[in-house]
C-alpha cells in the first residue's frame, strides 16, 4: 500500500480503526450496483450458484448475508437458514435435506450455515458420533465435487472473530431488544468451548479444503470491512458481464374513463410520524 493508499484508509476508518459509516455506506452501494449486475448476468446465463457461509456464532454471518441480498430479488437470490433437523431428516442421509435447496438456473442461493453443522456445532456438542463426524468429513469432498461436476459454482466462506470480539458481540444480545433472538441456549452452552470449535475448524479445513470447492477465510472483527471484502471477493469468483437489456421508457397512463374516488371509508393507517 503506497502513502496515498494509507492516508486515504486512515481518513476513511472511525477512532477505533474500524470503518467509518459514511465511507462504509459509500463503497456498500457501489458494489451493490455490482450484485445487481450480476444477478442480472446470472439469470441471463442460467448460472448456478451456491454461497455457504460458516463461521464462530457471533462472526457475522447474518450482516454480511443481509449486505449481500437487500437491494437483490429474492427470487434469484435465496436464502436457506434450515431449523434443527425433523426426526426423519435424522434418519436421512445427511446432506439429504440440503440438496432440494441447491440453485437451479439463474439462481444464487446462500447457505446461512450448510450441511458443515456436522463438522462444526454437531460434532463438538455431541449431536453425533466422532466417527459419523469422520465419515461426513471423508464423503463431503465428493458431494461436493458432483455438485460442482453439475454445473454448480460453490463458494465457502468462513468468518473468523476473535475471542474478544465475540464475548463483546454475544454480551451486547443480553439486553437489547432487538437482539435477544440472535442468542440462544446453543450460542451460551458453545461459548466456552473456543479451542473444541478451533481444532474442529482446523480439521475441517484439512478435510475439503479442495481445488474445486476451496475455503475463503474472512476477518471479521471489523463487520463493515469484512462484509465489504467478502461482496468484492464474490463478485471476483463469477465472470461476468452487463445482460442485455432493452430500454425502458413508462407507457403513458390510461385517461380516466369516467372513474371516480368511491365514498367508502378506507382505513387508513393513523400517521404517527
Amino acid at each position: 500500500m503506497n502513502a496515498k493508499a494509507r492516508k486515504k484508509a486512515a481518513s476513511a476508518a472511525a477512532p477505533n480503526g474500524k470503518l467509518k459509516r459514511k465511507a462504509y455506506d459509500k463503497e456498500l452501494a457501489k458494489l451493490h450496483v455490482e450484485l445487481v449486475k450480476l444477478q442480472e448476468w446470472v439469470k441471463y446465463k442460467g448460472l448456478k450458484v451456491c454461497v455457504v457461509f460458516e463461521g464462530r456464532d457471533g462472526a457475522g454471518k447474518g450482516g454480511t448475508i443481509k449486505a449481500i441480498t437487500e437491494r437483490v430479488s429474492p427470487r434469484v437470490f435465496r436464502v436457506i437458514a434450515l431449523p434443527a433437523p425433523t426426526e426423519r431428516e435424522k434418519s436421512q442421509m445427511y446432506v439429504q435435506r440440503y440438496l432440494p435447496h441447491l440453485p437451479a438456473a439463474g439462481e444464487v442461493v446462500i447457505f446461512d450455515r450448510s450441511w458443515y453443522n456436522r463438522a462444526g456445532v454437531e460434532r463438538v456438542m455431541g449431536f453425533c458420533t466422532e466417527e459419523m463426524a469422520q465419515k461426513f468429513l471423508k464423503a463431503v469432498p465428493l458431494v461436493e465435487k458432483a455438485m460442482v461436476d453439475s454445473g454448480v459454482i460453490l463458494i465457502k466462506y468462513w468468518l473468523e472473530v476473535s475471542p474478544e470480539e465475540q464475548t463483546r458481540r454475544l454480551e451486547s444480545r443480553i439486553d437489547d431488544g432487538r437482539k435477544i433472538w440472535k442468542l440462544s441456549p446453543m450460542d451460551l452452552k458453545s461459548y466456552s468451548r473456543w479451542y473444541e470449535y478451533s481444532r474442529a475448524r482446523d480439521e475441517m479445513f484439512k478435510a475439503t479444503d479442495t481445488g474445486f470447492a476451496p475455503w475463503h477465510m474472512a476477518r471479521s472483527d471489523d463487520k463493515r470491512r469484512a462484509r465489504l471484502n467478502i461482496i468484492s471477493h464474490l463478485l471476483g469468483q463469477i465472470p461476468y458481464k452487463s445482460a442485455p437489456r432493452e430500454k425502458v421508457k413508462l407507457p403513458k397512463r390510461q385517461k380516466p374513463g369516467g372513474y371516480r374516488e368511491p365514498d367508502y371509508p378506507f382505513k387508513f393507517v393513523k400517521e404517527r410520524f
